[in-house]
């Protein structure tokens, strides 16, 4: 699909929504529905939207243009329980404490999660698809529960057809229920499935996309060479760092970099679409809706000779954020915003659009409240990863700033810095560099700040 058809039908889409949402008779009143869909390993320029010249998004691309997108939407840690737990709780990792994929929030700190905060206020909880923190999250506390979908059912229904199905179904069943609810949707897609049975890992994409962007040729990232590959430091290119090692089956030769690319595009076509069908049934059953798209972690798609998230590098940590009301007086302004929006953003911004005031462990801000006000918009973002240890995962901590970047594998006390505004892919580690100095120690010195004030 063409750019100028993208954008035609987009307006299309558009324009359908919105008499939609004018045919009602009059505007919906008290706190709204609230659909959050996250997704995984959705990065931020996968969207049409957000500068990509081929990839085919248009729902999305319709929300975000008459939404607030952010375009500047990061994850303080890029690893799917780790962010997922900073989203419920609104906090750094270094406070939640939940650093693998089995523990879960203590009861107390559940409690104060946004989801059972909105139950408190009188909200119905659905979640449809995976929860993703914990091996035994609290099915009790939610008063619809439909987590457990397969990559494929026993009748060969994908996953992504499946959870929208069900979600909007759930959408429908709630016309005139007289409760506002809120709804998670949680999709596989766009990551791979692990090796098992004897089948290699893989990406698993709906039949009928299997032709799409066949013809299109997609461009090696310039960070993808073997130079830059080399660069890094040797416990760095460990053949059991994980990233290195799924780069080998997905990556590794021109026909596996274009094949694994094109897969990836798919399944993110595929989320779009789903998006478009529980955006039509909301308009239909629920219009006093707020709609919340985002994802758990970006994915390196080969960037830097890897396959995957954890580390620090833009791929990885920079996400969609999209946030569309579909009332008839909405409160959700329409807008490209440029200002730096995370993960534990979104627990405070979910409460404040149901006038619930967020706790005061809760270390994200409300991006409603505080849109447009420039006093209010941060300037760095302390990143962290530390799920596993290295030769695995070398564990990466470090700050991002408008501009630049400081990074530290903290095992090897080994440092990087990145200028983002002259080098945006990251190749040319400037950490020596005399002509920085001064900026290095200054990210140095927020680095320590950081560390000694989020706990």
């Amino acid at each position: 699909m063409s750019v100028s058809i993208k954008f035609w039908f987009s307006c299309v889409i558009l324009l359908v929504w919105a008499g939609m949402g004018l045919a009602q008779d009059k505007p919906a009143e008290g706190p709204p529905n609230i659909i959050f869909v996250i997704v995984d390993s959705h990065r931020s320029d996968a969207l049409g939207i957000n500068g990509n010249k081929f990839v085919e998004t248009p729902y999305l691309d319709a929300i975000a243009s008459q939404g607030l997108n952010f375009r500047r939407a990061y994850v303080t840690t890029a690893i799917c329980s780790v962010s997922r737990a900073s989203i419920l709780s609104g906090q750094y990792q270094s406070r939640h404490g939940i650093n693998d994929f089995t523990s879960f929030f203590s009861p107390e700190a559940w409690e104060n999660t946004y989801p059972m905060l909105l139950k408190k206020a009188g909200y119905t909880l659905a979640q449809i698809g995976f929860l993703g923190v914990g091996k035994n999250p609290p099915v009790s506390s939610f008063d619809h529960w439909d987590a457990d979908i397969p990559w494929v059912s026993e009748d060969s229904v994908h996953q992504t057809d499946a959870v929208t199905q069900r979600a909007v179904d759930y959408i429908r069943n709630q016309q005139g229920s007289g409760k506002p609810f809120y709804l998670a949707v949680s999709y596989h897609a766009a990551h791979e499935i692990d090796p098992r049975d004897g089948v290699p890992a893989h990406y698993l994409i709906q039949s009928r996309y299997k032709d799409l962007y066949r013809d299109l040729v997609i461009d090696t990232p310039p960070s993808a060479s073997p130079e830059h590959w080399q660069q890094f430091p040797e416990f760095f290119r460990d053949e059991k760092n994980i990233g290195r090692a799924r780069w080998e089956g997905f990556f590794s030769t021109p026909e596996l970099h274009q094949k694994s690319s094109k897969d990836y595009y798919r399944l993110i076509t595929g989320l779009d679409e789903a998006v478009g069908e529980i955006i039509d049934a909301a308009q239909k059953f629920a219009p006093n809706t707020v709609f919340i798209y985002t994802s758990d972690h970006g994915f390196s798609l080969g960037e830097h000779g890897l396959m995957g998230k954890w580390y620090g590098f833009d791929k990885s940590i920079h996400v969609p954020l999209i946030l569309y009301d579909l009332r008839s007086k909405p409160v959700v302004p329409v807008a490209q915003s440029d200002a730096l929006a995370l993960n534990i953003d979104l627990a405070p911004t979910i409460l404040g659009m149901a006038g619930i005031q967020p706790p005061p462990s809760m270390q994200g801000i409300d991006l409603l409240k505080n849109h447009g006000r420039k006093e209010a918009q941060r300037e760095f973002f302390f990143y962290e990863h530390t799920v596993f240890p290295s030769p695995l995962l070398p564990k990466m901590e470090g700050v991002v700033g408008p501009h630049y970047k400081y990074l530290i594998f903290t095992e090897h006390n080994y440092e990087l810095f990145y200028d983002m505004k002259s080098d945006p892919h990251e190749l040319k580690n400037l950490i020596s560099h005399k002509r920085y100095r001064k900026k290095i120690g200054q990210y140095r010195q927020q680095y320590q700040l950081f560390k000694n004030t989020l706990r």
